[in-house]
Order: C-alpha cells, then sequence, then structure tokens
C-alpha cells in the first residue's frame, strides 16, 4: 500500500506525543491522517489493536468505509490477496498478523459500558468535540498494553489520536484541554491526574490539505451563509461554535471594564447548584436609568433602565471542564457571605434553581445554606413547561439588544472570566434546537438565565416569570 501524507499529516503522523487533538478547519484531511495511521501500525505490529471512534454508528461507516480513501479502498489489495478481511456488519478490519482496527460508535453515557473489558493500544477519535469529558476519559483509561507486546523503538504507545472541528457538545472541554492548554505544536507531559500522558495540539486548517480545490472549497464553506459557521468550518475559530445557542449574538460589545456599582443600583446573587458538577454563584447588577457620569466614562455609553451588568461570579469548579470540587452546600453559604464582605455591595437574594428546595432527609440544600449563614440568600426560579427554551430566548434578546440600545441589554465584566469561557461557546441541543445541550457544561448559563428571567425591569422589582 502507497499513501502520500501532506507536511502537516505527516508532522502528526511522526510525532512524539502520545495524546495528539489534530483539529481546527474542515478539509484539513483530519479522518484521513486517522485511517493512514492505522493501517502502519497493524502493519508493523504484531497483535495490535486499534479502536477508531465515532459517536454514531451510521457516521462511522460513511466517512470511513466508503469513497475512495475510506478502509476497503486503501486495503484493497491487501483484502484480494486475503491478508486482510473486512467485516461490514460490526465493521472489523483483521490483518494477517492478527493485529485488527474496531471500528466504534459510542453514541451516549451509557455506551461506554461496552468498552469496559476492552484492552485498546491506540485510540483513534474522529470528531472529538462531539462526545463528552467522561466518555473521552473513560475509553482514554481502556488505554494500555500488555508487557508482552514488543513495540518498535520508533513507535510510543499507547497512542490516542483525535480529530475535531469546533463546536458540538464537547467544544469547551477540548478546547480547555488542548486549545488553550498546549501551545500549538508543542508537547506538553500532563500531570497523572490528567491522564499523564504527551499532549500535542497540531492545528488542521484547509490550506494544509492540497489534494482539495482550496478555492472551490472556500466558496461552498463561504456558501453556508451563517458568518460564525463560516468561521468554524473555514478558519477553524475554537472561539465561536458553529451552529451554537449565542453564536450570532454575542459579540464583543457584550463584554465591558469593571466600573464602580453607583450606591444605588440594584444587586443581585443567583445560583446553580453543583456538587461533583459545579456549582456557580453570580452576581448581578441593574442600572436604575439615572445618568452617572462616572458610569457613562467608564463604559463609552450611557446605560439604560433595566440593563443588567454581571460583575462578579464564583465557579466551583477543580479547573478541568465540568468539574465541580464537591463543596458542602454550608461552606458554599458562607463563601458567598465571606466574598460579599469583602465588596461592599449591599446584596438582595436573586433567583436559583428551585430544586434546592427539595427536602431530603427532611432537609433541604437551600435549608442548610441559610442555616449556616443566618440569612435569605435566594428565591426560587420556578419553573414550568418551555421554560427553558422561553428563557434562552431571553438571553439571546439581552445579548442582541446591546446593539441597539432600545430595550435593556446584557453586559459582562470582563472579569467574569468562567462566563466568557462557557456560555457563548454553548451549543444547541440535536434534538431541540431552541434548547441548550444538557450535556455541555452549561452550569453558569442556567445560573445567568434565572437572573434575566426573574427580573421584571419594568419596574426594577423582582418578581417571578412563570412561563
Amino acid at each position: 500500500m502507497r499513501n502520500k501524507l501532506h507536511k502537516k499529516q505527516s508532522l502528526a503522523f511522526t510525532s512524539k506525543a502520545t495524546e495528539i487533538l489534530y483539529g481546527g478547519a474542515a478539509g484539513g484531511g483530519k479522518s484521513h491522517l486517522m485511517r493512514i495511521k492505522a493501517i502502519a501500525l497493524c502493519m508493523q505490529i504484531p497483535n495490535l489493536q486499534v479502536y477508531l471512534f465515532r459517536r454514531k454508528s451510521e457516521d462511522l461507516k460513511k466517512n470511513h468505509m466508503e469513497g475512495d480513501t475510506g478502509f476497503p479502498a486503501l486495503l484493497s489489495d491487501m483484502i484480494e490477496s486475503k491478508h486482510v478481511k473486512v467485516r461490514d456488519k460490526s465493521p472489523h478490519i483483521k490483518f494477517w498478523n492478527h493485529s485488527g482496527i474496531h471500528l466504534c460508535h459510542c453514541q451516549h453515557e451509557k455506551d461506554k459500558i461496552n468498552y469496559q473489558g476492552a484492552e485498546i493500544h491506540v485510540l483513534l477519535i474522529d470528531e472529538l468535540t462531539h462526545f463528552t469529558d467522561s466518555i473521552y476519559r473513560y475509553l482514554r483509561g481502556r488505554c494500555r498494553l500488555p508487557k508482552s507486546m514488543e513495540i518498535p523503538d520508533n513507535i510510543k504507545l499507547p497512542l490516542i489520536i483525535c480529530g475535531s472541528n469546533p463546536g458540538g457538545v464537547g467544544h469547551n472541554w477540548v478546547k480547555a484541554s488542548w486549545v488553550d492548554k498546549v501551545p500549538e505544536m508543542e508537547i506538553l507531559q500532563m500531570e497523572k491526574e490528567d491522564g499523564g500522558m504527551l499532549r500535542q495540539y497540531i492545528p488542521a486548517r484547509l490550506e494544509d490539505n492540497p489534494s482539495l480545490d482550496e478555492e472551490s472549497y472556500k466558496m461552498s464553506l463561504s456558501g453556508l451563509g451563517d458568518e460564525w459557521l463560516v468561521r468554524a468550518m473555514l478558519d477553524g475559530d475554537w472561539n465561536i461554535v458553529a451552529g451554537g445557542m449565542f453564536d450570532d449574538v454575542w459579540r464583543a460589545r457584550n463584554i465591558v471594564k469593571p466600573f464602580e456599582i453607583p450606591d444605588n443600583w440594584k444587586i443581585y446573587r443567583t445560583f446553580d447548584w453543583g456538587s461533583s458538577k459545579p456549582f456557580s454563584v453570580g452576581w448581578h447588577a441593574e442600572a436604575n436609568g439615572e445618568i452617572d457620569d462616572n458610569v457613562t466614562d467608564a463604559l463609552g455609553f450611557e446605560p439604560i433602565k433595566g440593563d443588567i451588568f454581571r460583575i462578579g461570579e464564583w465557579y466551583g469548579w477543580n479547573g478541568n471542564p465540568d468539574k465541580g470540587i464537591k463543596l458542602k452546600s454550608g461552606d458554599i453559604a458562607k463563601g458567598i457571605i465571606e466574598r460579599e464582605s469583602k465588596t461592599g455591595w449591599n446584596v438582595q437574594a436573586g433567583a436559583a434553581d428551585s430544586a434546592i428546595w427539595t427536602k431530603q432527609d427532611e432537609t433541604s440544600i437551600y435549608e442548610k445554606m441559610c442555616d449556616a449563614v443566618g440569612v435569605e440568600l435566594f428565591t426560587p426560579c420556578v419553573k414550568g413547561p418551555g421554560s427553558r427554551v422561553n428563557g434562552w430566548q431571553t438571553c439571546r434578546e439581552f445579548l442582541s439588544n446591546a446593539e441597539e440600545k432600545e430595550s435593556p441589554a446584557f453586559y459582562c465584566f470582563d472579569t467574569c472570566r468562567q462566563f466568557i469561557r462557557t456560555v457563548p461557546v454553548l451549543p444547541r441541543d440535536d434534538k431541540n434546537i431552541e434548547d441548550v445541550d444538557t450535556h455541555a457544561e452549561d452550569h453558569i448559563a442556567d445560573e445567568w438565565r434565572y437572573m434575566l428571567t426573574s427580573v421584571k425591569h419594568e419596574s426594577g422589582a423582582m418578581n417571578i416569570v412563570i412561563y
């Protein structure tokens, strides 16, 4: 079998890293790289077990078993000589030396248990951002080698190679784990708690694949119509999500520098509970419509009545996307009051997820929080049919209102880094495009939604809005 790799593909093919993300723009040759790497390793190492994943089985077959560069086409000579056997029903490729390529899918969280007993020597994941962090970590945990396996000196195993474009349910954790954590092309040793492998991010862009008609492909992508979708697919821009909930309304204008909050503005705290998942506390100030020269000078515009500013946050995560710190409810309450005591703000009870009022063992999370500090912290955000979808629409309106400035808008202090990291890139639910994908890191977004849907801006009074 003869096959030529392009320069950027060759860098990934020969890399000494053991946990690689080859990703970015569409057309970068990610899937082809994985197929060639899988075949080359199987031909060199007897008894090697390669697992190639896509989230859905139909995508797996369409992308890797069909066409001029699919596995059957690439291996046609060896299939004809009976050195390789291909099983179509449950895709599996078996080599003469007992090495094999298993084509697998893992669509739901529960599906990862199907691979509990797998011994994965090489893990290949196509479109990594379609997977959750927990699925990836589980599959990575199945990567192991028997002591008896003979590995050539120039090959490092176990090996993980992932390919992906921006977007999808896993956008946040993939961006945080590779794009933000590892400088392009550098190899960084991960700590034991994060797998302990040699991680590398190799950006793949359209121009890195000379096999494509670049101009024709660019025109096809530009014809998608959505500016943000074009940026993701054409430029590999990880700072947005193509087709996300807020990518068409979130702009730099929604981020502002901190300023001193006037004493006559109301400030609310909002909350979304989490333990193994992150909790989120947000502090939001509501403009009262009175002219304040200091605020106008700081912002460069005059806020109108009902404008909401996110002025502070406390995100209970352990530094890994979507992983909580398991802090007790009473300790969270004490942390809230401690942080407020340092600001001088006069904070009012804002909305929180009504689930924390649910009693377990004769008490609730909210009762434990209030008992720990002796004050009422929140008001319940009442849920009803359509509340999430209507809430997200309210959030979109507040973001977009910052352009025209005729209706109350939302602004975020640039110091609220976790909001800026997680909210603008939230993907839509595949089954309901009017809702956020609940598998994404949506805890801050939920807490923010409680705020915007629980303030009646016409009067400035705190009310519960029931949809």
